[in-house]
Parts: C-alpha cells; structure tokens; sequence
C-alpha cells in the first residue's frame, strides 16, 4: 500500500536483494569520540541507534579505517582490528532493532593519513599516489605495486568483518579527496604507470577495491560506492568525467553514491557540506545526470531537509534514493512524522554547521535545535513528572518555549507570557532572510508543539515580578531576553541610525548604502542579507578580525560568499560618532568616514540581569535560561531550556 503523504519517497526498494524500507537513508556520520582503543562506545551505538529509531531505512557510520596507516584522526572505527567486532555488532544489533539497515563505510586517508594527532607522538608512514609533503608537512610516499595491492585487499578484509558483525551493506568512500578519490583526480593523480594519466588508468585502483571487496562478501551482498560527482576543484575532474566514472562502476556495485567536492579544500568544503548560503539539493543534479547514464540504482545528497523536495527527487527520476546526515542529527524521526502525515513539526536542519564545530572541538555530539543529542543515554530524558506543578515562563524566545514544551510534556500545567504580540524572541529576525528560512521555520515547529502539548500562551502581555508572584506558581522559568547593545557615540540616535528591527519586514527599511557597525557573526550575516538585496555594504569592526565569534567552518561559508561580493570589511576601526554623511571611526590609518544612507547597528547584546533578576523569589524555585542569563547562540537557550524543564 502506497504511503498518502510521500508514495515514491516511502516506497521500498531491493538493493541486490536486500530490502530498504524507504527511500532515505542515514548518510555516513562518523563517530566524535571512541574509546581509548578507537572502538565504538555505548554512548555512540545509542546516538546511531537513535536515529534509526526515527524512521530512515539505513544507517551508516561513517569513516571505518581499513589500514593503520590511513587514519586521519583519532574518531575512526579500526577496521583493521578484529576486537572492534563486539562493538560493531553492537551498532548492528541497535538498527535492526528498529527494522533499519546498517551500514558501514570504508576509508583510508591517503596523503590525509596522520593529519591529526593520534596521540602516540609516533610519526605514520603516509601513502598516496605520488610522492609529496602533505599539508601538515608529512612526507607522502607514492604506493608502489605491491603497497596498492596490499592495501586493496585491506579493504576486503574490513568488508568481510563487518559483514560478520552483522553489517548489511558495505559503503566504499571513494569521495571527497580520501585515497581512492585522490586515484581518480586529475589534480593529485601525477602518476605516470599504469595507476595514473588515463581515466582508465586512474580508476584501476577504484575498482581493484571494488573486486577485493566483492570478493570478501561474496556475489549477493550490496556494494555501495561513494563518488563526487565533480570535485568542484581547479584542475579537478567535472561531471563529464564523473558521468565515466559512473559508468565503470556500473554493474560492479549495487548503489553509486553521488556526492560532490574535495573534503579538504575549503571552497569546495562547503558545497560537499552545503552551508546555508548555498540552495537545499545543491548538488542533487550530479546525481541526475549520471543516473542518466547507468543502470545501478543512484542516491543523492546535499543539504536536503524538506519531505517534499525529497519526494519529487524521487518522483521525477533525478535519484532511486535520498541520503542525508545533519537532518538526521536535528531531527531523527523526521521519516516517521513525514510518513504519518506531521511534516509540520519536522524540525528542519539550518547548516548553522554547530554539529560539526562540536564533533572537531569539543568532541561531542550537538545540535542547535535538538538538546537530546548526544545524551541518548541519560536516563531522565522526558521522564514524567513526579507530582505535576504549576509552571510560568516568563519570555516566547526559544529557551522558553522549549522549556515550556518539555515541561508540560512531563505532566506540569504550564503558562506561558510573552510581552510582544509573536512568539519567537530572537529568531523573528530571520523571517525574511533566505539562508535564515530554516531558523525561522524552527519558531514555527515551537509553537506547533506549544499548542499540541497544551501550553497556554499568553501573548502581548509583560508580565511584572508582582504579577508573577501573585500567580502563586510552583516554578518560574525567567527567559527575558537580551538587549542590544547600543555604542555610547555621538549621533547614535539620529535619524540615519536603524537596529535590527529593520530586518523586521520584508523590504528592510535601509537606505542604499548601509555601514553596519559591528563585524561579528550577526554583523557579517547582515552583510550577505544586504548584499544580496543589492546594497551597498561596509562592515565595520573594532576588533582584528571579523565573524571572530563565528564557529570556523561558518566563518570559512561566509569567507567563500564574501570572495565574491562587493562587501567592504574594515577591522581595527572604533566608531566615533556619526552623522549625516555616515560613520566616524578611528582606523590604524586616521580617522575616516565611512560614508552610510543608513548605519545599521549590530554591536551584539548583553543580557538584562537586573529585569531578570528581580523574578528571584517570586516562586518557590526560580529558573533563568536563555540570553537573560547569557546572551548566546541558540543551542545554548535551548538547551537550558530543555534541561531546567528536566529539573522540576
């Protein structure tokens, strides 16, 4: 029976003959943080586990190394060595539990290997295809014949241990600049044997992985095979030459995976992860046109996070199967609420790249919009309420609404005042900038579930200290808010003079040329908004650099936008005053003037304690979340919010 809502997404589909419930399919996502044996721990099997709980037909994990000397970094399963077994079987055992598919991905860093500490201060022996220094320095060996055989039949050898923990399809990376892709790029194959120059002789070694790995699991056991389509490089292959490729490997494997880019080049970096400046699907078109061309079943990717779109991707014929992995992070049963008719509360993935900042930094799992993940395991995560209470929250940004939703989710009567007539806080400033859609639409999510978990929301009403005390309620959750901050300079209050409230509407009331003064992340998105709207745009910044707030890979999305707009950026400027004529500041140059129809402050904010503060003792237990108690980013408001609902 068709499924009403998403009939060709939700359909299934046999892969040689094996049994995909749907269309979607978890993309590789590889693990933050192993044991001290690189073995996957419980803590990573429940994150894993917990998005196959939410629908999708496959899992994969991702970056399982099958040689010693291929590892990048110290978050990659050891193929290689056979006591990661247990805990393979484990992640397998965890997918099937949910009639899902798992999937794991074999890679070999080539020239990348021993990019990242290992923490062993020992110094790898890394292998490519020519003999160079690496981008850490590292001597790079060109593989002779018997080191490329070797390593091939590693790959078998790591297919054959998955399949016998259980693993349903092997997923061979031959993308992104890993060492099959830097085999089948013109640009860093300079080999002159029988491994480079052709086409053909730079796909040998893609496909003696192939027949290796083929070998080790036998005739019918699915072969996935993941492919840039183009690596979107100077000096790269295109998407005529990845068309070829595509043919070579038709016939041999059972999926071909088409992606797009070179991981390490940080222009392509952002197209292989598209940002939120780059259009949803950006490069499901490498897969239509290679589908074009093949008979193996292709599946796409590339910041896809709309059922919709999803479904006419599959309609049309531009791919047999969606994948996708930050989408999976921000909301794991987006499948389940599509397939059952609840594509409204999808919380929708906004490329804020806060998954990836944490995996790199801090060694976690993380989601801007999802304070469950990383924390599958906790076991008071939506426990019911001991003896419900009675709950006021004081502020609609998204801290109070997650901690309103959670709360009244566990049993507690809630109430909740903003003082504007929306809901939303921050965040409705993000309803009329493009890239920003996503963000906006999580408000939208918000107040959905607000009204599905009961929550009585009183909007347009400024509720005092005194008025709440006089509510008598068990528990106030203060989530006031910030204020911006608004520079002590002559001028500041004239006419010419607008704060982000102008981006309140859909045509920003901003003249043509506008200063914005403020060069950190809300200043430099500013920025590319205005741009794109044909302003003429300055951003001024005290500080060294710009964005110095920005989570790096972010920063690196908006670098790449900049490059090519007419964007003016000048640091080390201290705005003075400002008058009719724009912006007076003083630069290591002097003093200039930058000349402004409108300055656009952007300075940041700063929490207002003392409003905040002044709810102490209006209940017996008192909570403050969000940007009242710190302004930041909104993983942190709702977050807090999720976790201090927890506590009563």
């Amino acid at each position: 029976m068709q499924n009403k809502f998403y009939p060709h997404l939700a359909s299934p589909i046999t892969i040689n003959g094996l049994t995909f419930k749907n269309r979607i399919l978890g993309a590789p996502m590889s693990n933050p943080e192993m044991d001290p044996d690189c073995h996957m721990r419980k803590e990573e099997v429940a994150f894993h586990e917990n998005r196959a709980r939410g629908g999708m037909a496959s899992v994969a994990i991702g970056l399982g190394i099958v040689d010693p000397d291929g590892r990048t970094h110290t978050k990659e399963v050891k193929l290689y060595d056979v006591m990661s077994l247990p805990s393979l079987k484990e992640a397998a055992d965890a997918m099937h539990r949910h009639n899902c598919r798992a999937v794991m991905e074999l890679a070999h860093g080539g020239k990348y290997a021993g990019a990242r500490s290992h923490g062993d201060n020992t110094i790898p022996k890394v292998y490519g295809p020519n003999d160079e220094i690496n981008p850490e320095g590292l001597q790079v060996t060109a593989m002779t014949e018997e080191d490329i055989e070797r390593i091939a039949g590693l790959f078998g050898q790591a297919a054959a241990l998955c399949k016998q923990a259980g693993f349903d399809m092997i997923l061979i990376h031959g993308g992104h600049g890993w060492l099959l892709a830097q085999f089948m790029s013109p640009s860093m194959n300079h080999r002159t044997d029988r491994w480079g120059g052709s086409l053909e002789n730079r796909m040998r070694f893609p496909l003696l992985v192939v027949q290796k790995v083929r070998e080790a699991v036998g005739p019918h056991y699915p072969i996935e095979f993941r492919m840039s389509g183009a690596e979107l490089i100077e000096g790269g292959y295109g998407l005529d030459e990845g068309i070829e490729m595509a043919k070579m490997l038709d016939g041999k494997v059972d999926l071909i995976h088409v992606s797009a880019g070179v991981h390490e080049d940080p222009s392509a970096f952002v197209v292989t992860h598209p940002s939120m400046f780059i259009e949803h699907g950006c490069n499901v078109y490498l897969a239509a046109e290679i589908k074009k061309h093949v008979k193996t079943p292709v599946a796409t990717l590339g910041g896809l996070n709309d059922p919709d779109m999803m479904e006419d991707i599959v309609a049309s014929g531009k791919a047999d199967i969606v994948e996708l992995a930050r989408q999976s992070i921000c909301d794991p049963y987006f499948p389940e609420k599509a397939f059952s008719g609840q594509a409204d509360d999808i919380t929708r993935c906004c490329r804020c790249f806060t998954c990836f900042y944490n995996y790199l930094t801090n060694r976690t799992f993380c989601c801007a919009f999802n304070p469950v993940v990383g924390h599958e395991l906790a076991s008071f995560s939506g426990a019911p309420a001991t003896t419900p209470k009675k709950v006021v929250v004081v502020g609609g940004g998204p801290g109070g609404m997650e901690a309103a939703i959670t709360a009244a989710g566990r049993g507690h009567a809630v109430t909740l005042y903003e003082k504007n007539d929306r809901l939303g806080g921050q965040l409705l400033s993000e309803q009329y900038i493009p890239f920003k859609q996503d963000m906006y639409n999580f408000v939208k999510v918000l107040s959905g579930r607000l009204q599905k978990a009961g929550v009585d929301v009183r909007l347009g009403q400024a509720l005092t200290p005194a008025q709440a005390a006089a509510l008598e309620a068990d528990v106030i959750i203060v989530a006031t808010g910030a204020q911006p901050i608004v520079p002590n300079i002559p001028g500041v209050d004239g006419p010419n003079v607008a704060t982000l409230d102008a981006l309140h509407q859909p045509e920003p009331a901003l003249g043509q040329k506008v200063v914005i003064l403020g060069g950190g992340l809300v200043g430099s998105e500013c920025a590319i908004y205005l741009d794109g709207l044909g302003k003429e745009v300055t951003v001024v910044e005290m500080k060294d650099d710009w964005a110095s707030d920005a989570y790096f890979m972010h920063k690196n999305a908006m670098k790449v936008y900049f490059e090519k707009s007419k964007v003016r950026i000048c640091t080390r400027a201290t705005a003075k005053a400002i008058t009719d004529k724009g912006l007076v500041c003083d630069t290591p140059d002097g003093e200039a003037l930058f000349e402004a129809d409108t300055v656009l402050l952007a300075a940041g904010m700063k929490p207002d304690r003392a409003a905040a503060d002044d709810f102490f003792n209006t209940a017996p237990r008192v909570f403050q979340v969000g940007d009242c108690l710190k302004a930041g980013r909104v993983v942190d408001a709702v977050t807090l919010g999720y976790y201090r609902a927890l506590d009563i």
